[in-house]
């Protein structure tokens, strides 16, 4: 029979976020992942010149070794080989199609709770772009119906192949050959390792770069830690562990540790949009492209010759990453990141004769590390460095299980009615400990709306609305010059969005 892709999205629910196709568990059957396959496939042989072979990986989900073996079987009805690289992080499957010139396909669901599962894309020359989405959802797929039972499931699921190390080795050596086997000796380093995909590849590097490591809070059920809206247990425990143990910082990453957690020395979480902005500047990196909703230290610090501001969410960073490059000076380096701190690299670094070689997907090593080469060649700490960057403190938090046509329709209303204002103004003219001598009407003076609602009010303080794009979540970001300030403000600013769930 044939069915097209789009009608697949309708009925299962199952569509296109900011980081590939999303959706529960139970809506992900072996059916709706196969046509997702096979249509990527099909798109892949239509617009990309490479071989009739997939690599696949995976995180560990309970249910992702099902969608795995689902990927399996719609590779091989399309004649095309499967190479698989096992349970390695996203960057990792990433760099080796790009190696190797091929597709490929990570399972995954990032930081969403294991109920949910995902799929990203990336094509033989790294992630699929917006424009390779619609491509692939406009794609018809003939298969075999009788291959599901009328719950959409495998009636005889393939094995995995062999696992192939290649990709996980590859990634592993990425870091010590181009900073260096002692580029970390004498710093010890706390990992949390949880559920994320990568923990043991993360201490492995760390290692192979002369850190001391010292593991700890390793979990065989999965754990939903988003690097943007850190748990209370996980900052409880970050602080716990350097009470106890001596280290200068703490690593650890997303399930699909593709975006990184970095603490410093006290077990506080850096916020991935100014760990962005430190790799950067540890790395050299002249021009960057970043969401609009990432803390403007970027443009205050001076430290970078062109910055571009996107939509939130990988695809656009790369579009913008894209527009920064300047073909004619290489000397021109261009990187990326979001506020979720995944560190994207767009061009090729070179460091005493060594090179990095540009890898333009989300990754959670390269910016933690790069912040601790610093570390160790300035002899300060991560507080050090973070003192020495223009005082703006951005915070976040969600309203979950908060639909996404609901959040929308109340951007919406704000908008047509110029409500911001109204309803959030009071809150931003509340008095400044920083600035007591000033005097704040609420009023807003810039408004941004190129991906959700962005304010800025008289006194500095900015809040930002949007809905998530790969979860039924309404998020909320706060930018102030206090960090009590921004945390009592986005706890007000919440209070505000809770009301609106009625």
């Amino acid at each position: 029979m044939s069915v097209a892709m789009q009608d697949v999205m309708k009925q299962s629910g199952v569509a296109f976020g900011t980081s590939g196709a999303r959706g529960l568990v139970s809506a992900m059957t072996d059916r709706v992942c196969y046509v997702y396959a096979r249509s990527f496939i099909k798109y892949c042989e239509a617009s990309y010149k490479c071989e009739h072979t997939i690599a696949i990986a995976g995180d560990l989900r309970p249910s992702t070794e099902r969608i795995l073996k689902s990927l399996v079987q719609a590779s091989a009805d399309a004649n095309w080989k499967v190479i698989y690289c096992g349970r390695i992080p996203s960057p990792a499957i990433a760099m080796y199609g790009i190696d190797k010139h091929l597709p490929t396909i990570m399972v995954t669901g990032s930081h969403i709770p294991a109920d949910r599962n995902g799929i990203k894309f990336n094509h033989p020359n790294g992630e699929i772009t917006k424009a390779d989405e619609q491509g692939i959802v406009s794609q018809s797929v003939d298969f075999d119906e009788s291959l599901f039972d009328d719950k959409g499931m495998l009636k005889a699921a393939p094995e995995l192949p062999a696992v192939e190390a290649e990709a996980e080795m590859n990634y592993c050596k990425r870091y010590p050959d181009f900073f260096g086997s002692d580029a970390l000796h004498g710093l010890t380093i706390g990992v949390y390792q949880h559920s994320a995909v990568g923990r043991d590849i993360v201490v492995k590097v760390l290692e192979s770069l002369g850190a001391t490591v010292k593991p700890f809070g390793r979990s065989d059920v999965f754990v939903p830690v988003d690097t943007e809206a850190i748990r209370k247990e996980d900052e409880e425990l970050a602080r716990e562990f350097t009470h106890k143990d001596y280290v200068d910082a703490v690593f650890s990453t997303d399930g699909d540790s593709d975006r990184p957690l970095l603490a410093d020395d006290v077990g506080m979480w850096l916020r991935g949009d100014v760990l962005g902005i430190l790799a950067a500047q540890s790395l050299g990196i002249k021009r960057i492209a970043t969401p609009v909703s990432c803390n403007t230290s970027l443009e205050k610090s001076g430290s970078f010759e062109k910055i571009c501001r996107t939509r939130i969410g990988s695809p656009y960073v790369i579009a913008g990453m894209e527009s920064l490059v300047d073909a004619n000076d290489k000397s021109l380096t261009v990187a990326g990141y979001e506020a979720n701190g995944g560190f994207l690299l767009e061009t090729d670094l070179t460091l005493d004769g060594r090179t990095l070689k540009a890898l333009p997907t989300r990754d959670a090593l390269l910016p933690m590390i790069a912040v601790m080469v610093m570390v160790r060649k300035e002899r300060m700490c991560v507080v050090d460095l973070l003192r020495k960057l223009p005082k703006r403190f951005t915070v976040s938090d969600r309203l979950k299980e908060f639909p996404t046509e609901k959040s929308k329709a109340k951007l919406a209303e704000i908008r047509e009615k110029n409500l911001g204002e109204k309803l959030f103004g009071a809150l931003a003219a509340k008095p400044s400990k920083f600035a007591k001598d000033k005097a704040f009407q609420g009023k807003m003076v810039s408004l941004n709306e190129v991906d959700g609602y962005r304010m800025e009010f008289d006194s500095g303080d900015i809040i930002h609305l949007r809905p998530s794009g790969n979860a039924p979540e309404f998020r909320c970001y706060v930018e102030t010059e206090g960090k009590e300030r921004s945390a009592e403000l986005l706890a007000d600013c919440l209070k505000i969005m809770e009301g609106w769930r009625k």
